[in-house]
């Protein structure tokens, strides 16, 4: 005999979990171990593929067909891989207009069947005809189509059935999975929607970022990001490598106050900002005076700090510029590694007409500079002063620790053992850092 009714208890205790995390398939397994075995001897969620891609376009009331994507599927108390060659989730289906699944979709109506429809029995023969779990499933006498939707927008559907030896569903029992439906619906859109700001995020945050590895006259760079938080959130740090007029390169670390889209906005066109002046005839001093009266026009990107780099291969000299950003560190061969002691920090961007002064380095060994941002040695239990004292010293032990330091990708290891090494064990601020190694010619 089917399960009494006990409201959510009908269901297994993975009902509970339905909208608890924000990830799509993760959801659709919820529902599916809400469902089988304890309710039915199979389940499976399928959501609209015009859905999930988020095509706008006007449909019809009763289309042709339907096109469907497996989101999750539990057959008894096997797990779902079990069945993965044969019913793999993430397939997609097509579903013709005369089957229970686009019916329930068009009419809103769940659909109760004393048996399997032919379009499901011919798919699922096919799919295995020796498997004894498919021959299992095309015993079903009993099955169970309850529609998804989503202020009035069909979304998707939910499918269960049952073998000959259970009592068949019942109206009673399509309501309650309903019920279970309209609660999942919810917590699909709300994972579906924090998927696609995932996506955008890392789409922005990958067009931002500059080819790693660069090498340039007497000088290496690499670069690291760690974002703070869930990876959809963009933050306001920035950094990039800037070809210049004169054989020169630059190189910025920036911040824009905040996380969000109105820091990245900020962050964004700060970037771009820097892009247009690194292509002018202007020195270090003067790049940074504009880019201040840039930031002063921009919304949301007062406040905003950074420290720029240029190299001058030819000269053998590195010029910083600093507008409120911790000071850049440097380590000559052997070490220890020493914060840039800066002509002056600079006011951060868009307060008003500040003083940027240029300090200058004259390197005549292989140094390394790093430059980076506050989320790297700030923290609610240290003062920024330790902060930059530790990764002074992790850039010493790193530096020392790199088997080949010869090997192009060697810069790159090194960021990615300061990131992991430096800051507060919880991020809550974007860590980033730009590393060069400059090699001055000889006269």
């Amino acid at each position: 005999m089917a399960p009494p009714l006990r409201g959510r208890g009908h269901f297994s205790p993975a009902a509970d979990a339905i909208g608890s995390e924000l990830d799509l398939e993760l959801t659709g397994r919820h529902v599916a171990h809400a469902l089988a075995p304890a309710f039915c001897d199979a389940a499976s969620v399928y959501l609209l593929q015009r859905w999930l891609l988020e095509e706008q376009a006007h449909r019809a009331a009763d289309p042709p067909q339907i096109e469907a994507r497996r989101l999750a599927l539990r057959i008894g108390s096997d797990a779902a891989e079990d069945w993965e060659p044969l019913l793999p989730v993430g397939e997609v289906l097509v579903f013709p207009r005369e089957t229970p699944y686009a019916r329930a979709l068009a009419t809103g109506q769940t659909q109760l069947l004393d048996r399997m429809d032919g379009h499901t029995f011919e798919r699922l023969r096919r799919s295995g005809p020796e498997d004894s779990g498919v021959n299992a499933l095309l015993r079903s006498a009993s099955f169970l189509i309850v529609p998804l939707r989503l202020r009035g927008t069909a979304v998707g559907f939910v499918a269960c059935t049952r073998g000959p030896d259970k009592e068949p569903f019942t109206r009673r029992e399509a309501l309650a999975v309903e019920s279970l439906g309209a609660r999942a619906c919810v917590a699909l859109d709300n994972a579906r929607r924090y998927e696609r700001e995932r996506r955008t995020a890392l789409a922005i945050r990958r067009s931002l970022l500059p080819e790693t590895g660069q090498t340039f006259e007497g000088c290496r760079v690499a670069h690291g990001y760690r974002p703070a938080g869930q990876d959809n959130v963009i933050g306001g740090d920035w950094y990039d490598v800037l070809p210049r007029p004169g054989r020169r390169l630059g190189m910025i670390v920036g911040d824009a106050m905040g996380h969000g889209p109105e820091s990245a906005v900020a962050m964004i066109q700060l970037r771009t900002a820097v892009r247009t002046l690194a292509t002018l005839e202007t020195g270090p001093a003067e790049l940074m005076r504009r880019l201040d009266a840039v930031a002063g026009d921009t919304p949301g990107a007062s406040f905003a700090t950074c420290m720029y780099a240029e190299w001058d291969a030819e000269s053998r000299t590195c010029t910083f510029v600093g507008a409120g950003h911790p000071p850049p560190l440097v380590r000559g061969p052997g070490g220890p590694a020493v914060p840039v002691v800066l002509a002056t920090a600079g006011l951060p961007l868009g307060l008003g007409p500040g003083r940027y002064e240029p300090t200058v380095l004259h390197l005549s060994e292989p140094t390394l500079v790093l430059l980076y941002s506050d989320g790297l040695v700030e923290s609610r239990a240290s003062d920024i002063d330790q902060g930059i004292g530790r990764l002074s010293l992790a850039l010493d032990a790193g530096a020392d620790d790199l088997p080949d330091p010869g090997r192009p990708d060697a810069l790159s290891s090194l960021c990615r053992r300061l990131l992991s090494e430096c800051g507060p064990d919880d991020v809550r601020d974007d860590r980033t850092l730009l590393l060069a190694e400059l090699t001055p010619g000889k006269n």
